[in-house]
This record gives structure tokens, sequence and C-alpha cells, in this order.
């Protein structure tokens, strides 16, 4: 087995990463205090403890023609997620703002996306977190996601996952250990549809794998499950404000929290599914039966119309970063 220095060492790191699709702008890392934007020094330490132990938070938003959407409410959840898990910020909350501008602008686009992981840090590759000396930041600035209703206008087909839904503590809190939401992307993959949605042992709805889940019930109202077992939305909380409108105007009677079974969704007069990536998605068939009539209805068309017009042109959720 050879062993690999310096120049050898950088050389099979570049070979490996250009076989690799992604297309990654600038990294930040705490560890190394600067930035990089060569993809393939784009790297945490083995032994920290996001790495194999998932003991870490993270964020993921978006810029949009050079603005940060809704910076505020992924930095206010960052904040509560590494609260919950007793995890110290490694800078202030202004700092971390500045340091995330300046990756941005290092990656030079103005439209991308962003991810930004707080982690226990290195220090063994024990359990105990009291083995990490200092938590550590890494911000990574990458190419922008595809609205799903752009790659599929007629809508979202969903299904119930089978996977086990997170115990209402960790699914609150957006940390490093995703395995049940990878299991479920799988599992949507698998079986030939667009997303999963989990269920609880009552019965009810959850969340996706990184999306939640709403219907326009049959009373006209706009109804996105309970947040006693899922995560808070950045998105989801957004697009509930933004509806509004939509009762001021009477296409929607009110907005509210509430149980979701199955069949409540076979009875909606729509569906939608929402994320920071896939903005607001149609549902048109749920376990394969139509939702509606089938087709993308007018709730979702006017909350899509809202949130796009949130993310371009609403001063008081754009963080500019770009002079």
């Amino acid at each position: 087995m050879k062993r690999l220095e310096g120049a050898e060492w950088l050389d099979a790191l570049r070979a490996g990463r250009a076989a690799l699709p992604g297309r990654y702008y600038a990294m930040y890392s705490s560890y190394l205090d600067g930035i990089v934007t060569e993809p393939a020094l784009m790297m945490v330490p083995a032994d920290d403890h996001l790495v194999h132990r998932g003991d870490g938070v993270f964020e993921a938003f978006k810029c949009v023609d050079g603005a940060i959407y809704n910076f505020d409410a992924h930095l206010r959840r960052l904040e509560r997620s590494a609260a919950s898990i007793q995890l110290d910020l490694p800078v202030p909350p202004q700092r971390l703002r500045e340091i995330v501008a300046a990756t941005i602008r290092a990656g030079g686009r103005r439209d991308c996306a962003l991810r930004v992981f707080v982690s226990r840090g290195p220090g063994s590759f024990g359990v105990s977190p009291y083995d990490c000396p200092a938590s550590q930041l890494y911000v990574v600035v990458i190419a922008a996601g595809t609205p799903f209703m752009d790659l599929h206008p007629g809508g979202a087909r969903v299904a119930v996952s089978t996977v086990a839904p997170k115990l209402p503590f960790f699914a609150a809190i957006k940390n490093c250990n995703y395995l049940p939401n990878v299991l479920m992307k799988k599992e949507a993959q698998d079986r030939g549809v667009d997303f999963v949605v989990g269920i609880n042992a009552a019965g009810r709805l959850g969340e996706g794998a990184t999306e939640n889940i709403g219907i326009v019930a049959a009373d006209g109202a706009l109804v996105f499950p309970p947040l006693d077992g899922i995560l808070q939305g950045t998105t989801m909380m957004r697009v509930m404000d933004l509806a509004r409108k939509l009762v001021a105007e009477g296409l929607l009677r009110e907005i509210r929290f509430g149980d979701i079974r199955p069949e409540d969704v076979a009875r909606a007069r729509e569906a939608v599914i929402v994320g920071t990536t896939i903005n607001v998605v149609a549902v048109t068939t749920f376990e394969a039966a139509r939702v509606g009539d089938g087709k993308p209805g007018p709730v979702h068309a006017a909350l899509d119309r809202l949130l796009q017009e949130d993310m371009t042109s609403n001063a008081a959720v754009l963080t500019p970063v770009f002079e």
C-alpha cells in the first residue's frame, strides 16, 4: 500500500474529486480559519464528532440574486438546535453572518445554496463530547437546486413511508444524524414516487425526508401537522404567514396546525409539499390515488406566486451579500 505525502496526497485528492459530479463553490472552516474554493480541499477532520457520531447541527438555505433568503429564521433555528444539544456556537451570531456572506462572495455566485454546520469538533473517535476541546463551524456554498415544479409541472406523487419517525425531541432539532431522512429518500426513489411522508403511532402524518406536507381541507383550511413531532420548517412557517393574504382574498378559510390522517389527504381539495429547495409543490397523487382533480390547484398556484415574490422583492426577509 503506497503512502501519500505532500504533493502526491494533493494530486490524489484532486483526481478523486474530479470524478464526482458535485458543484461546490467555496467552503469556510473555523478549524483552518479560512476559505477555500477548490472542491478537493473542502474537508472536515475525520475525528470531528460530526463525522463519526453525527454530533452537530446544520442549516440549509439559499442566496437568490445576491441576497440570502429568510436568513434570520434559519439562524434562529440553528441557535435553537445547538442549544438543544448543549452545543456552543464557535463564533458570535454577528460574526457567523459575516463569515456566511464572505464565503458566498468567495464562491462568486449570486444564486447558490448554502450549508452551515456547527460541529462538536475534533478530538477523538470516542463518544464523549468532552473529548472535543472546541466546537467548529463549516460553511459550504454549492450550486442552487431547481424548484420541483420547474422539472415536474404536473405535480408530485407522494406515498406514506415505512421508516419509523424520529422521537419528538430529535425531530425538532435540525441535527446531523439524518439516517432516517436518508432512508426515506431512498424509499421514495425505490418505490418510484417523488416524496414519502412519515406517519406516527397514532396514524397521523408527520414530515418528509427534508420537506413539510400540508393540505387544503374540505372546509377550505390550510392545515400543516402539529409541531410537536416534526421540524419547524422555515419555508412552511413562511408559507403559512404568506397564506394570510389568501384568507383575506377568500381563497382560504383559515390557516392552522392540526392532525392529518391519510384519509384526510384523500378528501382534501389540494395538498402541498414545501421546502427550501423545492419551494411549493402540488401533490397530485397520494398513495396512488388522485388528490382533488389530480392537477395542481389554485391554492398551490397562489402560494407558489407569493413565495416567489417574497424571495425576490421582500426586503424584510432578504439579506444582501454583494455590494
